[in-house]
Parts: C-alpha cells; sequence; structure tokens
C-alpha cells in the first residue's frame, strides 16, 4: 500500500478546541454526555473504573478514553479511593478520512486506548504543555492549543489505525522527552533568575515531581537545577559588575536573586575565585591601565 492509503485526515482538518483542563478526582462523577463536542480525557496518574454508555472499563495512567457526542460517560471512582488525575480536552469540527463528521472510531468499537510506551511519553508531554499554554495566556494561545491538540490526535491516529511499522535508526524518544523538558527547565530559570526559585517551585510550573526533575536535569546537564540557578545568577552579576562601576555590591546581590549579600559574595568567590569587590576593584585597575 502507498502512503496515501493511511492519509487520515482531509485536507481541511483544523478542529475548534473548546477547553483544556486538569481535574483531580476523588469521587464518582455524574452520568452524562456531551451533545456538541467531543471530549478525550487522559489519564495522568492512579486508576479507576469508566462507565460508557453502560459498559464497564479499567482505566489507569496511560490510558485515553474517547467519548463521542452523545456518549454517555461516568468516573466509577469511590469515596476512599485513590483519587485519580485527567486532563481533559474538548474539541469539534473534525473530520478523520473513512470516519463519520466530529467522531473518532475506534477498531473495536470501544472508548478506551491503552498507548504504548512512546504514546504515553509524547501525549503526557502534550497534556502539560497545554495546560502551561492556557495558564500563561500569551499571544496566539488559542492558536498554539489547537496546534498541539492536532499533534495529540495525530499520536491517537497512529496507535489505534494499523500501518507498517518503519524502524528509524538513532532516535531515542527518551532521550529527546529529557532534553526538552530540561530545556524547558533552563529556559524558565534564565526568565526567572531574580527571582525566589525553589526545587518545589519548578516542578509546579513543570507538573512534574521534583525527583524527577533532579534526576533528568542532573543526566542531561551534570548538575542539578539549583545549582545551575546559581550559576546563571553568578554569570550575570558578574556581567552587571563588568559594566556597572557604581553601585553597591548588597543592590547587585539583591538584583539577581539574593538577599544576603555575604552568601552571595561567598558564593561569587568561590565560583569566580575572587570576591565582587576585588573583581570591581581589578577592572577598574585594569581599564585605568588601558586608558593610560
Amino acid at each position: 500500500m502507498g502512503n496515501g492509503d493511511y492519509d487520515l485526515t482531509y485536507s481541511d482538518f483544523n478542529p475548534t478546541v473548546f477547553f483544556a483542563s486538569k481535574m483531580r478526582v476523588t469521587k464518582r462523577t455524574a452520568y452524562h454526555a456531551h451533545q456538541d463536542f467531543t471530549e478525550l480525557t487522559y489519564i495522568l496518574s492512579g486508576t479507576s473504573k469508566y462507565r460508557i454508555d453502560d459498559i464497564y472499563y479499567d482505566v489507569k495512567a496511560g490510558d485515553m478514553i474517547v467519548c463521542n457526542p452523545g456518549v454517555f460517560h461516568q468516573n466509577m471512582l469511590l469515596d476512599g479511593e485513590e483519587p485519580l488525575v485527567e486532563f481533559c480536552t474538548g474539541f469539534t469540527d473534525f473530520q478523520f478520512k473513512n470516519m463519520p463528521e466530529n467522531t473518532i472510531q475506534l477498531s473495536n468499537q470501544g472508548h478506551i486506548v491503552h498507548l504504548s510506551s512512546e504514546a504515553k511519553r509524547e501525549t503526557s508531554r502534550l497534556c502539560y504543555d497545554m495546560l502551561a499554554e492556557n495558564e500563561a495566556g500569551q499571544v496566539g494561545k488559542y492558536f498554539m492549543l489547537k496546534a498541539q491538540l492536532i499533534q495529540m490526535l495525530m499520536l491517537l491516529m497512529r496507535e489505534v489505525i494499523e500501518a507498517p511499522k518503519v524502524t528509524q535508526k538513532g532516535c531515542n524518544f527518551e532521550t529527546y522527552s529529557k532534553s526538552y523538558a530540561v530545556k524547558r527547565i533552563i529556559n524558565y530559570l534564565m526568565e526567572n533568575y531574580e527571582h525566589k526559585i525553589s526545587l518545589d517551585q519548578i516542578a509546579h510550573n513543570m507538573y512534574l515531581s521534583p525527583v524527577y526533575i533532579s534526576k533528568i536535569f542532573k543526566e542531561e546537564t551534570g548538575e542539578s537545577p539549583i545549582n545551575y540557578l546559581i550559576k546563571i545568577r553568578l554569570e550575570k552579576a558578574k556581567e552587571i559588575l563588568s559594566e556597572r562601576e557604581g553601585g553597591s555590591i548588597k543592590n547587585i546581590a539583591n538584583e539577581i536573586g539574593y538577599d544576603d549579600v555575604y552568601h552571595f559574595s561567598k558564593l561569587f568567590k568561590k565560583y569566580f575565585g575572587i570576591s565582587p569587590q576585588n573583581y570591581r576593584k581589578s577592572l577598574i585597575a585594569q581599564r585605568t591601565t588601558e586608558s593610560q
């Protein structure tokens, strides 16, 4: 078969996104249906039982639940059971090849997709990207959400549509996923170094656990996120000292996120082998010599 046999969408594939949200479910939900949009629910953590059109399904982290318009569904989590964390997104105005409009048809006529390991990792990343985009509220937010949703739908279709497997060499998905997360952490540190930052805060903003962040960050960079932050701050302090002859050392310390000027000076000397005061003096002396 040629590639056209696996073309999943029409040329005008352009879904309308209604929402993207994360929920912590602690008890049984109402039995309900959505008449005007399709809903995808991705289980981020936990296990539960779902009732969908009066059929009961066991679900766990990494499962995708597909509820087309008019499909009744209900989380059957009982009081006292471990909470379930879900990502949900609702959308309409789409059509896949050989499927009814605004409908995702699974081959077994069911509603649950047990994603592969690679698809789980990528889908989880997209979920958190959509949540972060929603929260940031930057220009073009809607179009970013649409683009991320389209990626999620394509991943889902690749899981449910059988196609020839193509072996690709030199592609390590896990490494890519880690690199992507670490790159986002570094960007966050670069943009917020002047504020108070803790590992827990980084984890909260990344929707990842502090332990996991520390692990992958050290694997990718060779050091902890906090040590990396210290280096960013100290390099910035050195830059300020180089550009600005006036101003107190305390003000510079405050400018890069340190309230304690003694602690800042100690870190600076440990990193550069010279105190900030003496570094400034050496720069002034060097400039005086050069001007003579």
